[in-house]
């Protein structure tokens, strides 16, 4: 088994090393599993439970107060499962699974998606707060009201919080890849047995998002992505990876003969051209590992047995 995950492409976090040490758990935890999409799912729980990460739990807040999680998984047959906007859901990426498995379906969404969580064992009413974010949305001083009134509260707060780095800061709230941030973005991972691969990516969303918001990661093709060639997990800015479906791009390099990381290099290249976002991707083919951000930063780790 080899396996590659990511915490997410953003800022450079202020203690790298805690979040580091949680990645090499997390690989070190799915090189293990008996099947590549086993792997995955068990690599992007650790990562779930981790406050660190913007993915369960320290998950990002949207703009009626809710942690809503969103997760996709894929193998390289092409089977793919997905579950989004999911309230007090700790374990995305189980629910997607069983959406894979269980279901005739690719997505499942909001509260029925909730309910089926519940129905197939994955715990539900999770608290997904942490210190930190519960006060730095209880400082945010959200109003009341219409979906009209959220999107002009949230204006200068999702709308300046992309990862465009001459996105201005105003009335002390910072870009979504600002280190000073308790999450940083998605969190994701790749593997393979020599035979099949499988990709996973979980979030916790962006911050004050409109109640509701759905971006990349449970999308096929730009959140993640898997064929016989190879897979791909994907991180940044949601809504600009969506329209450019990243995964797929990075995937279909490897499917012309490129090896992983130069077809990584050339995804967010192409990203970054087309869209003046920062974004990152991971990449396993049957020879190695690939990973390329133009963010500030993106922490990785590998494992293989």
């Amino acid at each position: 088994m080899r396996i590659i995950v990511h915490g997410g492409a953003g800022g450079v976090p202020d203690e790298p090393e805690p979040r580091q040490a949680v990645l090499d758990e997390a690989a070190a935890a799915g090189v293990t599993a008996s099947d590549p999409l086993s792997a995955v799912e068990t690599s992007v729980r650790v990562l779930e439970s981790d406050h660190r990460f913007n993915a369960g739990v320290g998950g990002a807040v949207q703009s009626d107060g809710v942690v809503r999680t969103d997760a996709g998984v894929m193998t390289s047959d092409r089977r793919a499962g997905a579950a989004a906007g999911m309230d007090g859901v700790e374990h995305a990426v189980s629910v997607a699974r069983a959406v894979l498995e269980e279901t005739p379906h690719v997505l499942l969404v909001g509260d029925p998606a909730v309910d089926f969580a519940a129905d197939i064992g994955v715990e539900t009413a999770v608290d997904l707060f942490t210190d930190e974010t519960r006060e730095r949305w209880e400082a945010a001083d959200a109003p009341d009201g219409s979906a009209q009134t959220h999107l002009d509260w949230l204006a200068d707060r999702f709308g300046g919080s992309t990862s465009d780095p001459t996105a201005e800061e105003s009335d002390g709230h910072v870009r979504a890849d600002d280190a000073r941030l308790p999450g940083h973005d998605t969190v994701g991972a790749v593997a393979t047995d020599g035979e099949t691969f499988a990709t996973a990516t979980s979030t916790g969303g962006r911050w004050f998002a409109l109640a509701g918001r759905v971006g990349d990661v449970p999308q096929i093709g730009s959140g993640f992505y898997a064929a016989p060639a190879g897979a791909a997990s994907t991180t940044g800015a949601g809504e600009d990876i969506a329209r450019v479906t990243l995964a797929r791009r990075a995937v279909r390099h490897v499917e012309r003969g490129c090896d992983a990381q130069t077809a990584a290099d050339l995804a967010i290249e192409a990203f970054g051209e087309l869209t003046g976002s920062s974004a990152g991707v991971i990449l396993l083919d049957d020879h190695g590992f690939g990973s390329a951000f133009n963010s500030e930063g993106m922490q990785t780790s590998t494992a293989s047995r």
